[in-house]
This record gives C-alpha cells, structure tokens and sequence, in this order.
C-alpha cells in the first residue's frame, strides 16, 4: 500500500445522552442497534457485524445515496479488530477505512478508543480516535472524520431520544 508519511492525527469527542449506560453500550456494541446510526447524512449501511469480543470482528460498510451526487453508490467499508472490551465502559478496537475499489491508495488506518460512563440518569461517551495512516487519495476523507464521527454521534443522541424499538 502506498501511504503518506503523517504525524498521528489525534480526534476526541465528549458527548452526554439522556440514557441509561446500558442503552449507549448496547447501540455500540449490537449490530442492529449500531446499523441505525453509524453512518452520516446521505448514507446507508448495508453490512454490520459486530464480534464483540478481543480478536473479534466490527465491520460496517456505508453506502452513498443519490443525495450524494458524483459519490452516489460509493461504499466505504471500515473493517476493525477489538483489543479491549470492558462491558458497559468501553472498548477499544483497530480499524482501517477505504473507498471500495481504490483499497491500496484510499486507505486510513485508525484506534478508536470508547469509554462510557454514568452521570445519574445520562451517560457520557468519549471517542478517542487516533489516525496512524491515510492513503494518497484519503486525504479529504481523513479531514472529514471528524465531521463525520460528530455526526455519528448526533444519530446516536437521536436514536437514544427516540421511541425504545428494542
């Protein structure tokens, strides 16, 4: 693979929901409640899988609806490995993210690093995630995780808010 010679790039994220620590952990760690959420505006996922445990498997591929324009039917698969799981406060999991089809050059490599905690009736998340690699052609789609990791998070808080489906 072809890669950019970077300086780690460091996103944190601090979020508090209005929901029990056990509703956030199973919205993160099952793949039908995950599904629903991870994924910004103007995309679907059509693939989630979620191993929960180390050495298991979280894999989640995003599609890019016709809203999208020139990326309409793009698919950016994110394929990770789970290093630390701490039920109800926190895994830690290393991924990579591509643009499907252009997998040697629009790569980026990240940890991602969750811990929950309880606030009385709300929960606080933090999202550590720390890029060690971005492809040639990832450059602008590294500077947008953090928009679309905020965005995540704001389906999250929608999701929590919601009517219980579960």
């Amino acid at each position: 693979m072809i890669t950019q010679l970077l300086k780690k790039k460091e996103l944190h994220f601090e979020r508090s929901f209005a929901a029990p620590i056990e509703a956030v952990w199973s919205a993160w760690t099952e793949a039908d409640r995950l599904r629903e959420w991870w994924h910004p505006d103007k995309t679907t996922v059509t693939d989630c899988e979620v191993d929960l445990r180390v050495g298991g498997r979280i894999f989640v591929i995003t599609l890019a609806s016709d809203e999208m324009g020139k990326y309409a039917g793009t698919r950016w698969p994110m394929d990770g490995t789970f290093t630390r799981i701490d039920e109800l406060r926190g895994l830690s999991y290393d991924a990579k993210s591509w643009t499907e089809g252009d997998e040697d050059s629009a790569t980026i490599t990240h940890t991602n690093v969750l811990t929950l905690s309880s606030e009385g009736e709300r929960t606080l998340v933090t999202l550590h995630v720390t890029i060690t690699d971005i492809g040639p052609k990832a450059k602008l789609a590294a500077f947008g995780m953090k928009w679309g990791y905020k965005s995540y998070l704001d389906a999250l808080g929608k999701q929590l808010a919601g009517p219980p489906n579960h």
